[in-house]
């Protein structure tokens, strides 16, 4: 698997960082790739009526004098919208998602009104079951939604409902949000249909979602213990941590290694996939293969010596009891309450969740350390794509060119802002920031009321970032550089005091990255078969775990995959990749 996936990565890390080495050069025009024919106008090319012919701008940002554009709307204009909130999300002053601080920014700086649908705390996948209970009653869909969970992007888009994005991109998106776009066209590649472009892809931070161990540093000082290079040497050290608990707790009441996989083995936080790749898979995704083609990593015979380690290790007390009924936020509390000394996780995990540790553990100090070895020397973690989501727009949305107004802004003004600029302390005062009597900025728990997480307020998650943004700024502060930017300022006053030294131990391995090799729609056979064969799978992997099936049911579960759809949908995949190759 590794030969073919390092030299792809190698290739998305270059382009992450190259800016690290000289200033950004201008990206792609268009940011991505063409959308048939071309001649369609942006706004007619919607069925919301719009009477504007106006073609894409041109390369100095200039549009035409009969765009339907404006930085600001006057009269305003309404975009309609649904929300799937975090249930940790937190507001104050009374506020709520339908009305809040960046609301009625929206409406004070661009004449934008943003109109909720409906909203729901996103629990057990409330916000995919109600939208697909929306779609298939015929209800009015927003006129924009932002969508996470890959299927249903899918199927709202296949649903017919949704316009082409791509003709509105080329002519609205600002340079800045191209070239962030270029960094990586295949982000594209899921939302193309018929050669249109009909999502715009949401951009998240390069790494985001790749994993490293946080582990208890307090306690390997204190049991004299060495960092875990291998698997062995990590069995060694849970041991310690659960019979010789630095902090008294009995061997009941520690979790060594806190992980889960309720509904996945393959996500982002707390999950035990870096396992497989001890033994050269990397499940429930395509990896690419040493023959040059892509398999689906959970049928790999690495997968049965994963399991096997896996059973193991909960037989031994080392990973939760309840790791089947545990999803990622789950995972997270042992570690927060004290009781966990190893965690699986992003390299962001030391600002939240595990900065609570010492509230309840005031001597905790968690440090990050690089994914250890299988037993042939082979480490492997899943990589993250520099996408989180997708941006859907109705084809009865009247001001469709209102969502560019609104990204616009944030790119130029949020995603990476220059010292002394709007944005550079803050955004909202008192909510992300305040100032003190002489002031100066204070961040966190010094901001009378406390912080909020203002970034989930806006109508696309996180507001804008440039993949590549983030880790340069934490590698400068990795390197001793003050913050100077707001960025730069944002991770160290947020993340946590590890969190730079986590960048750099992520990037001392950056040949164990392995993305998910499958970027495009799903084929026929995923439509049909993918939810059923990942039903039995997970099943069959989880009562291993748990040695209600022997370890010889893996190979019977590799036949029941591929005899159920499974090489059927590895052969269409295959004839994807194919069409993808460069001739």
């Amino acid at each position: 698997m590794r030969r073919g996936m390092r030299k792809w990565w190698s290739a998305a890390l270059v382009l992450a960082l190259a800016a690290m080495l000289v200033s950004a050069c201008g990206g792609s025009k268009n940011g991505g790739s063409s959308d048939g024919g071309g001649t369609q106008s942006p706004a007619t090319s919607s069925s919301s009526g719009s009477n504007s012919g106006s073609e894409a701008g041109s390369s100095d940002g200039s549009r035409p004098t009969d765009s339907p554009y404006r930085d600001k709307y006057d009269p305003p204009v309404t975009i309609t919208t649904v929300w799937g909130i975090d249930p940790a999300l937190t507001f104050k002053n009374g506020e709520t998602i339908e009305n809040n601080v960046a609301t009625r920014w929206a409406l004070e700086t661009l004449g934008i009104r943003i109109e909720t649908l409906w909203s729901v705390t996103d629990t057990n996948n409330a916000f995919v079951t109600k939208m697909r209970l929306m779609m298939a009653s015929g209800q009015q869909m927003p006129d924009v939604v932002t969508v996470g969970d890959e299927q249903l992007a899918h199927d709202l888009i296949d649903s017919g409902l949704f316009r082409e994005v791509g003709t509105l991109f080329d002519a609205y998106a600002n340079e800045k949000w191209k070239q962030a776009m270029a960094l990586d066209p295949h982000v594209w590649d899921p939302y193309i249909r018929n050669g249109q472009r009909m999502g715009i892809p949401v951009l998240d931070y390069a790494y985001n979602h790749d994993y490293l161990l946080w582990i208890r540093q307090d306690w390997m000082d204190k049991l004299g213990l060495e960092a875990p290079k291998t698997l062995d040497d990590l069995e060694k050290v849970m041991e310690a941590f659960k019979y010789n608990n630095p902090d008294g707790l009995s061997p009941d009441q520690v979790i060594p290694l806190s992980i889960g996989f309720k509904n996945t083995f393959n996500t982002w936080m707390g999950d035990p996939s870096w396992v497989f790749g001890a033994f050269g898979t990397i499940p429930e995704q395509w990896n690419l293969t040493s023959e040059g083609t892509l398999e689906w990593g959970s049928i790999h015979p690495g997968a049965k010596q994963a399991l096997e380690t896996l059973k193991r290790w909960r037989d031994k007390g080392y990973i939760p009891a309840e790791a089947a009924l545990w999803d990622e936020n789950k995972t997270a509390e042992p570690a927060v309450a004290g009781v966990a000394g190893i965690i699986p996780g992003p390299y962001w995990m030391s600002g939240w969740p595990l900065q609570d540790t010492a509230k309840n553990v005031p001597h905790a100090v968690w440090k990050p350390y690089p994914i250890p070895a299988g037993p042939d020397g082979k480490a492997g973690r899943h990589g993250t794509r520099f996408t989180n989501g997708v941006t859907l727009i109705s084809k009865d949305a009247k001001h469709p060119e209102a969502l560019f107004t609104y990204q616009n802004y944030l790119f130029e003004h949020l995603a990476d802002p220059e010292p002394g600029s709007q944005w550079d302390i803050g955004v909202f005062k008192g909510y992300d920031y305040d100032l003190d009597e002489n002031g100066n900025p204070v961040y966190g728990d010094d901001i009378p009321g406390g912080a909020v997480n203002i970034n989930r307020y806006w109508l696309v998650r996180d507001g804008a970032r440039i993949p590549d943004a983030q880790m340069k700024a934490l590698l400068r502060l990795a390197d001793g550089k003050e913050p100077e930017t707001r960025l730069e300022k944002e991770l160290k006053n947020n993340y946590g005091p590890e969190t730079p030294l986590a960048a750099k131990v992520l990037l001392s391995q950056p040949d164990i990255s392995y993305i998910d090799m499958f970027s495009g729609p799903p084929t026929p056979t995923m439509k049909e078969r993918l939810d059923y064969l990942k039903k039995i799978e997970l099943q069959t992997f989880s009562e291993i775990i748990y040695g209600q099936r022997s370890i010889d049911e893996f190979d019977r579960f590799v036949e029941n995959w591929k005899s159920s759809g499974g090489d059927q949908m590895t052969k269409e995949v295959n004839e994807w990749f194919e069409q993808t190759k460069v001739k």
